[in-house]
């Protein structure tokens, strides 16, 4: 399999780093240093490199270090036996670039899913105890990284979908229809719909298998675990409801059915994992569900991803610390990132781990 490997990173301007430079090991490479000294927002610049935004904030600007009028991190990655310069930069009031050896793309969505990567960050439970949005959020991360069609079938869809709430909008205040218009973006957003419901199916008959597993391996319980996909446009009449549903959009002045409005529930024992299932087993159910990302990220791009694990010796109980640790020992990763506030229960943690490791000390 080919390997991915973060060799050098580079800093300038980027959170509360006014420049940084950093060498990796291709194995596990530990961030330590107190709350509050950076280890998460150079996890962070990792994950820009691979999605070209951050896993923390909503707004891109909000990685210029304050005060700055720009960011740039410079990521030197080795990929099987070629190196890549990924270079991704951010003026302050401008779009962001980004550059592979020096060259734009022609599309920023072009770069996801070339360096793929994992977070398992502290608030992971947010996925069963928050709506709806939490969930689509990740199952859609997770398929932008496996499938260029899906990401762009996914943005189109966001684009028209935004245009036609923006339509029903001027509609609703101008007490004037353009039927002909909407009808034209009716068409457009449920083929998309569509296509976006049919990948979302398919790609769970492979993803749940493996969430079962990584479940039942983290040791929380012999309770089968589930996740089930809810949609609209599992109707068949899902096209004649949109169109029937038109006068509600208008009066709402937002679109009430899609692909936008669907859900994934999670179950453990046939009930919701969000009322019934403990804390521990949430907990091994949303470590279950990264570990199964990371593995079929694995299979479908023929290399490990980077494995970013934020704080996590904090979070998570000694046994499911040992299940990581034993498939860190195992060589089921490749190049691992880890953040932790306590370097000496690191370094027992890791004492007996075979694979190199390199320490961090963050003391901005």
């Amino acid at each position: 399999m080919p390997q991915l490997h973060l060799e050098k990173l580079h800093l300038t301007y980027f959170k509360n780093y006014e420049e940084g430079r950093f060498e990796f090991s291709p194995g596990l490479n530990c961030i330590v240093g107190e709350n509050g000294s950076g280890k998460t927002n150079l996890l962070d610049a990792v994950y820009w490199l691979g999605l070209t935004k951050s896993a923390f904030q909503v707004q891109d600007a909000f990685s210029i270090q304050h005060d700055a009028d720009f960011m740039l991190i410079d990521g030197f990655f080795k990929k099987d036996s070629r190196k890549i310069q990924i270079t991704c930069s951010l003026q302050r009031g401008q779009r962001k670039v980004l550059l592979s050896d020096k060259k734009t793309y022609e599309r920023i969505s072009d770069h996801i899913g070339e360096f793929p990567v994992v977070l398992v960050a502290p608030n992971d439970t947010d996925l069963v105890r928050e709506g709806s949005e939490e969930r689509r959020r990740f199952f859609d991360g997770v398929l932008s990284q496996l499938d260029q069609l899906y990401l762009q079938d996914l943005l189109q869809y966001n684009k028209l979908l935004a245009q036609r709430n923006g339509l029903l909008k001027i509609f609703f205040e101008r007490h004037y229809v353009d039927d002909l218009l909407l009808d034209t973006y009716d068409e457009s957003i449920i083929a998309l719909a569509n296509r976006i419901f049919d990948r979302r199916q398919r790609f769970l008959v492979d993803f749940e298998p493996l969430v079962q597993h990584y479940y039942e391996f983290l040791g929380e319980s012999r309770e089968a675990v589930a996740v089930k996909y809810e949609s609209e446009m599992e109707d068949l009449a899902f096209r004649e409801n949109f169109r029937r549903h038109r006068q509600r959009d208008l009066q709402m002045q937002r679109t009430f059915m899609g692909a936008h409005k669907d859900d994934f529930r999670f179950e453990m024992g046939g009930v919701a994992l969000k009322k019934f299932g403990s804390q521990g087993q949430q907990k091994s159910f949303v470590l279950a569900l990264k570990l199964a990302q990371f593995e079929l990220l694995s299979v479908e791009k023929e290399m490990k991803p980077l494995l970013l694990l934020d704080d996590i010796f904090d979070k998570l109980d000694d046994r499911r610390i040992q299940k990581l640790i034993q498939l860190i020992e195992n060589e089921s990763f490749g190049q691992v990132f880890l953040t932790d506030a306590r370097p000496d229960r690191t370094r027992e943690l890791l004492k007996d781990v075979s694979v190199d490791v390199k320490f961090f000390v963050t003391n901005i």
